[in-house]
């Protein structure tokens, strides 16, 4: 007879607690420092940039440190995958997002300073970011791996929670108590989310990392690319020499495009050309390594296409954090009177809108819509969701795009009229980041978790590099000469751009999850008898 364990509804593990706890205050002080980041920059740390170039230096630094947060996922990955296991790295690392924050709130009028706190912080936040995710995962089996969805949307309700009152109190402290105590905050609440993870660290369940593996996705893909058949050329490899030689020229170009772009975009050549002529040639790595080994790889090109196809998303998202703050510092701001409590809206603060519709849309989604669908005969499966989600960040854009063309035309808009566009961004969001969490982990093979929870980071960074790309192309006068035939402003001609690429990689993207077939690769377990 089934049982809820043997049907996957065992019950919920009692360290998970602990985890999200943490994840909670973390994500505050990630989150509050970042949505004060973009005003502070402008308004206090570069007033020696000239007053034009201000708002664009502002967007680009805060867009870079965006980047630099979801690069050394790679490390941290790494470093659990192959020699520390995730929890000490996860622990080892956050003291380096504590000492982040000190730096932040200690040198707020020390450029060099600064930027070293940022540094830090990005070492520390995208470093455990994809593991905490993963060292969830690593807490179910077998018995109650259903429960894994629901801790998923609870992890990602906690965290928005976090973010929501940081995105509420940090603009005020920072306009009320100056920068050190607006930084100083987001570090006591580190510093506590550290001391919560290391509390429960007699309950987890540690997955030591693997071993040294003669059958490792980078090994299979080199035997694939290096494999000889009489009578065959090796195309995959050409192409792999061909994202080779691509970084190399996209490095040598850091100097005139800028390092991080620079650097990202080899890295990005790297991976899709590498991959590319990997899946050419994969066969043949047959008879060298196991078939469980050669099918592991292929999961990860799969897996890789559909990280890849989210990027555009991610560019859309985080800038709200940036463009849209910059539109809202344009907007008029009304006083609010809520139960006789008067209160004038902070362009900073209505990104508080984000995590407080998060809160609301996950248990809406999961007790009204989703049951809705499945009632009327359709199923939203994991890429279902990630489809619909990368639509309705395109729609937020344009509607984004409308608002700032009226301004443009002389209409004086009321910030409020930013609540249409953060509620369709939210949905995408919900859409497609809580899912991506727990698709990322059922798909990726066992000794790939970190590592494959660092490329889901990866794709915020590739994400944003498409976001300083843009940037740095509307500096060209050909390109702004072309925009300018349009009648359109800049600003309101990049808005309408990216949404076109989301819309249109949501179709892209919808097609491909047709031919997707999902896998089960959670851990195994065996049910009580």
């Amino acid at each position: 007879m089934a049982t809820d364990q043997t049907q996957g509804n065992g019950p919920l593990p009692r360290q998970i607690p602990f985890i999200i706890v943490n994840e909670a205050a973390e994500r505050f002080s990630f989150y509050g420092m970042r949505n004060i980041l973009t005003p502070f920059l402008i308004s206090t740390l570069l007033l020696f940039v000239p007053l034009e170039d201000r708002t664009g230096e502002a967007k680009h630094v805060f867009h870079t440190f965006v980047i630099g947060a979801y690069f050394t996922p790679l490390l941290g990955g790494f470093l659990a995958d192959r020699l520390f296991g995730k929890y000490k790295t996860i622990l080892w690392l956050s003291l380096f997002y504590v000492a982040g924050h000190a730096c932040l709130a200690i040198f707020e009028d020390n450029l060099k300073g600064f930027y070293f706190g940022l540094f830090l912080i990005a070492l520390g936040a995208g470093g455990i970011k994809p593991l905490v995710s993963a060292f969830v995962g690593d807490q179910f089996d077998q018995t109650n791996k259903k429960r894994a969805k629901v801790v998923y949307d609870a992890f990602y309700w906690c965290i928005n929670f976090g973010s929501f009152f940081a995105s509420l109190l940090m603009p005020l402290l920072l306009k009320d108590y100056g920068p050190s105590v607006a930084f100083g905050v987001p570090g006591l609440l580190m510093a506590f989310a550290v001391l919560v993870f290391w509390l429960g660290r007699n309950k987890y369940v540690n997955v030591p990392p693997a071993p040294p593996n003669p059958d490792s996705l980078t090994r299979v893909a080199r035997t694939a690319l290096l494999a000889k058949r009489p009578g065959e050329g090796r195309p995959g490899l050409v192409v792999a020499v061909i994202g080779v030689a691509g970084a190399i020229v996209s490095l040598l170009m850091s100097y005139s495009w800028g390092f991080v772009i620079g650097a990202c975009t080899a890295l990005v050549l790297l991976l899709a050309f590498g991959g590319i002529g990997t899946g050419m040639q994969l066969e043949r790595a047959r008879g060298h390594h196991p078939d469980e080994a050669v099918e592991g790889v292929r999961a990860v090109l799969r897996i890789l296409i559909v990280f890849a196809l989210v990027t555009p998303f991610w560019s859309l998202f985080d800038q709200k954090a940036s463009t849209w703050i910059v539109q809202a510092n344009s907007m008029t701001s009304p006083v609010l009177d809520i139960l006789g409590w008067q209160f004038q809206v902070l362009p900073a603060q209505m990104q508080a809108l984000n995590p407080l519709l998060v809160m609301l849309l996950i248990p809406f989604n999961n007790l009204a819509l989703f049951p809705l669908l499945r009632a009327i005969g359709i199923e939203p499966t994991a890429l279902r969701r990630m489809t619909a989600g990368i639509a309705f960040s395109g729609l937020a854009w344009l509607v984004i795009g409308w608002i700032q063309l009226s301004m443009d035309g002389g209409t004086p808009m009321s910030i409020l009229w930013q609540l249409a566009p953060y509620a369709l961004l939210t949905m995408g969001e919900v859409l497609v980041s809580a899912t991506g969490l727990e698709f990322a982990y059922s798909q990726a093979p066992a000794s790939m978790k970190g590592v494959i929870m660092s490329f889901w980071t990866l794709a915020v960074t590739v994400g944003n590099l498409w976001v300083l790309i843009v940037n740095a192309s509307v500096k060209n006068d050909y390109v702004l000469g072309h925009i300018g035939d349009t009648g359109l402003s800049v600003i309101a001609f990049q808005m309408f751009f990216f949404a076109g690429f989301a819309l249109l990689t949501a179709l892209v993207f919808g097609l491909y999850a047709l031919r997707y077939k999902m896998v089960d690769n959670y851990r195994g377990g065996t049910a009580p008898a």
